[in-house]
């Protein structure tokens, strides 16, 4: 499933990324290293790009200078249009206030292109904090200088290798960032594990309404590529008779919007991506109605919390299953994520264990748990998968992969497959990870729909109803007789979730004793 092609040609550009990182390590704290690397390597690329086209265009117009004319007049001739002070030929020449000459440059882009605005243009390379230089001239010379040890352009590196390369950055960066990391990045083994799952056919729409840099819909891509691209020249490429997947995706911070654009223009693709805050004002929508998807996938933010107001008065009738708790908002992001779907679609998204668990064994209400009933009442929940602990770098504790269907085949009906991979990953520093072998194996299982000993087990929804509509794959599948260890984040939740549910009891308990002319409990 993980394409393994130019591999040595994707270890020279991580190095060569690497060593760009560490030009500037030192001046900026690690996490900020991306602000001003990944647009430089942005520019590098379109600016390599530009030249190769403009040789191409040489031969057809007869010289380098009538086609730096024509395309002065015509720059639909290209890509993107390139003004000459933000070529890197012109940007390797400045000495002296490199600063404000890169700011102005990428502005210069973004002017000539309006797709690139906001994308390219987003970082002052000229800030200051506290009356200094965020980044000298000087660090920012010798980032230029390692950036132009490697030509990007369109006969030097395939868009897939560059993307890579561009998300082994993404990665880099994560490593340092600790909580924020996952804002932006959902680790590559486990975006590679849900585009397998979602396997999208050519044609189809993908959806991310919290895509952050992008990973999960550009693998969705990708993973259609594997299936149907055809190799010449240790490139794959579709045919003209195959259709890509159509990408589209929301984020709520502008700078990671901006990584988003950049990751899809890097690869080559065509995204619709928009800004703003999903849950309150989602972006696609059409006649006051949610645009509607035939893939969809996230790995939103684990238990955030909305005031119940968002979900009580939704314009867009997204909350029909019921409010989630103000402790979180999981099966917020779920029932989007299914308002999201055309009547074919499918769903993957990535969560914290405890949404599938959670309230299942109490006594009394529980939000949680009356919306995950009627998900299995209206045989939509076709599996869920446990991850190993240690994946995501901004918790140790597992996720859980829940796929929902609004058009199971008729073999599943009636049925939920739980897989247990908690074991299935390697070793890591600072965080493990899934081999090529663990995410081929599980995605298997749950595509073949099918039991095996120690790793998955298919439920009726009725023996759901019997264990009060928990959907923890380690209640079914057990291993090595270990007991379910309850993670401390997950905790927290559940005690803010009894404290929330005992206040709402005691604010009906307080009306029915009003009634009664009894006063209240306060």
């Amino acid at each position: 499933m993980v394409p393994s092609y130019n591999n040595n040609r994707l270890d020279t550009l991580e190095s060569w990324l690497w060593e760009a990182a560490c030009a500037i390590r030192g001046e900026i704290d690690a996490p900020k290293f991306k602000d001003y690397i990944l647009p430089l390597l942005f520019v590098k690329r379109l600016s390599d790009v530009y030249e190769d086209e403009i040789t191409e265009l040489s031969s057809e117009f007869g010289s380098r200078e009538e086609a730096e004319e024509i395309v002065e007049d015509d720059h639909a001739l290209v890509r993107f249009y390139i003004p000459s002070k933000a070529r890197w030929a012109e940007i390797k020449k400045v000495t002296t206030g490199l600063g404000q000459y890169l700011t102005d440059a990428v502005r210069a882009i973004a002017r000539e292109n309006p797709k690139l605005a906001g994308v390219v243009d987003l970082v002052d390379f000229n800030a200051t904090a506290s009356g200094q230089r965020i980044i000298s001239d000087e660090r920012l010379a010798s980032l230029v200088q390692v950036l132009s040890q490697q030509r990007l352009g369109l006969n030097d590196v395939e868009p897939d290798i560059i993307g890579r390369a561009y998300e082994y950055l993404l990665r880099k960066f994560a490593e340092g960032q600790g909580q924020s990391a996952g804002e932006f990045y959902t680790p590559r083994e486990v975006a590679w594990l849900m585009a397998g799952i979602l396997d999208p056919e050519p044609g189809e729409s993908v959806y991310d309404p919290a895509c952050g840099s992008g990973g999960l819909l550009i693998k969705c891509q990708l993973r259609l590529l594997e299936k149907y691209g055809t190799e010449k020249n240790g490139r794959k490429s579709l045919s003209t008779d195959i259709e890509p997947v159509h990408i589209y995706g929301q984020e709520i911070n502008y700078g990671t919007y901006a990584m988003a654009k950049m990751n899809a223009f890097l690869h080559e693709m065509e995204a619709e991506i928009g800004l703003g805050d999903t849950m309150i004002n989602p972006y696609f929508t059409s006649n006051g109605r949610l645009a509607r998807f035939d893939r969809v996938t996230a790995n939103p933010m684990w238990n955030q919390k909305y005031e119940p107001s968002v979900f009580e008065n939704d314009p867009y009738e997204r909350f029909k299953f019921g409010v989630p708790p103000g402790s979180s908002s999981d099966w917020g992001w779920i029932q989007h994520m299914y308002a999201s779907l055309n009547d074919r679609g499918k769903l993957a998204l990535v969560l914290d264990t405890g949404s599938v668990s959670r309230g299942s064994g109490n006594q009394g209400s529980n939000r949680e748990r009356d919306i995950r009933k009627k998900f299995v009442e209206g045989d939509l929940v076709e599996g869920v998968i446990l991850l190993p602990e240690n994946l995501f770098y901004n918790t140790s504790a597992p996720g859980i992969i829940l796929i929902i269907n609004r058009d199971k085949p008729d073999e599943r009906k009636g049925k939920v497959i739980l897989i247990n991979a908690s074991q299935q990953f390697a070793k890591g520093r600072p965080k493990n990870y899934l081999t090529d072998e663990h995410i081929e194996k599980v995605s298997a299982i749950y595509l073949d729909y099918r039991e095996e000993e120690g790793l998955s087990k298919i439920i009726t929804n009725e023996e759901s109803v019997s264990n009060d509509y928990n959907l923890s794959p380690s209640r079914y599948v057990a291993l090595n007789d270990q007991e379910e260890v309850l993670p401390l984040e997950e905790a927290v939740v559940q005690l803010q979730a009894a404290e929330e549910e005992r206040q709402a009891v005691d604010k009906e308990l307080d009306e029915v004793l009003k009634k009664l002319g009894l006063g209240g409990t306060s």
